[in-house]
This record gives structure tokens, sequence and C-alpha cells, in this order.
């Protein structure tokens, strides 16, 4: 059987809250320094192959080239820095130093998620322990390894059709408001697991120890 090809990661480090990489980057991603971001990059002796941004929270700004943003735009430098990755033909990313920090930057950059989920591409924030992610119209699942705890959150006005299978609390077919906090602090139970949403925008976070998903697909 022919081994499935994988799909090439557009990594962006922000200015927020980092404890490191899940995995390293591989032939064929792309790194950005999304602004401050860099500076974590350089306590690890990481050098991006962008680094973008206004830079109004930089001390130091290296010599190299640049992509450089007004501090009067409309888009945070994480949306930029996804834009530029889309741009590149990238479908997948990795969100690091998205959380913490400002809380305005956090809200911005789950509703960039949500924004990239309903373009059909694939994004995972990380940080703080924890992995977050979109799902639009599809099934996403777990190994029997997963442990600890994991939350389900309404990204819109509803999610139809929401299924939670293999897990301590179970839903099938369910309706999921943005009002009411229903999929909060489920658990896993050492069995395969997954969640649905059929119509609509979930988002799912949970320990980071876990590593990514097992998989995922439309429905």
């Amino acid at each position: 059987m022919e081994e499935k090809r994988r799909e090439p990661v557009c990594w962006i480090v922000g200015a927020g809250s980092f404890d490191g990489f899940l995995g390293k980057p591989e032939q064929g991603d792309l790194l950005i320094a999304a602004d401050g971001g860099y500076q974590y990059l350089k306590q690890l002796g990481i050098e991006p192959q962008v680094l973008m941004g206004d830079f109004d929270s930089l001390r130091e700004i290296p010599n190299r080239e640049l992509i450089r943003h007004s501090p009067i735009k409309d888009d945070t430098d994480m949306a930029l820095a996804v834009a530029y990755g889309q741009e590149r033909g990238f479908r997948r990313f990795f969100l690091y130093g998205g959380l913490g920090g400002r809380l305005d930057h956090t809200i911005a950059n789950l509703q960039l998620m949500t924004k990239l989920s309903r373009e059909k591409m694939e994004c995972h924030m990380i940080g703080e322990g924890t992995i977050l992610t979109a799902v639009t119209q599809e099934r996403i699942w777990f190994p029997r390894t997963a442990r600890g705890m994991i939350s389900v959150f309404c990204l819109g006005e509803e999610a139809l059709g929401v299924t939670e299978q293999g897990l301590k609390y179970t839903l099938k077919e369910a309706r999921l408001t943005c009002d009411r906090a229903l999929g909060v602090s489920n658990e896993f139970l050492g069995t395969e697991s997954w969640i649905e949403v059929q119509n609509g925008t979930l988002l799912l976070l949970w320990d980071q120890r876990n590593g990514l998903e097992g998989g995922r697909g439309y429905v």
C-alpha cells in the first residue's frame, strides 16, 4: 500500500505564551516569526524563513530580509502571517504564541481558526499545555491512548448534528449554541473516540501531552 504523503505545514510563532514546539518543522514546511515571536525562536537558536509584522514588540530587529506591515492595519500579525502562508499554497497551519498575553489577540486568533476551518483548511493552535482546533462539517477522532479532558464549544450561532462517542459524556446529533457551554470538560476513557458536526463549526481543546488527533475527515 502506498504511504500517504504528509501535507506541508506552515508554522507561525507569535508573541503570546510559548512553551516549546510539538515536533519540529520538516523539509517543505514554512516557519514564520510573526513580530515578537522572533524572540522565542532566537532563544532556541532557530532562524525563521520569514520574519513579518509591524515590529512594535521587537526590541531588536535582525539585519535580514523582512516583510514589514504598518502598525495601522485591519489584521493582526498572526492573521497576516496566515494569509502569507495561504498565498504560498499552504493549507495546514500550526500556530504558536497565539494564547496568553493580550486577551483580545487570543480571541482574534480563535476567530482566525474559525475562518480557516470554514475555508476547509486545517489549523492547530498550541500553547499553555493545550491544543486547539476548529472543525466545520467534519468528524475528528482520537486514539485510545488519549487521556484527560477534552472540551467542545460552538463557534457561531449554532452547530447542528453534534455527536460525541467514546467519551465519558456522549451526544447524538445534538444542537450546540454559542451561549451555553454544553460540551465543556468531557473526558477520554482510554477507548477510541470521535466528535462530529454536520452543520456549523466547533472549537475543540485538549491536553497537549496527547499530541494531535488521530485523524479527521469531512462529513
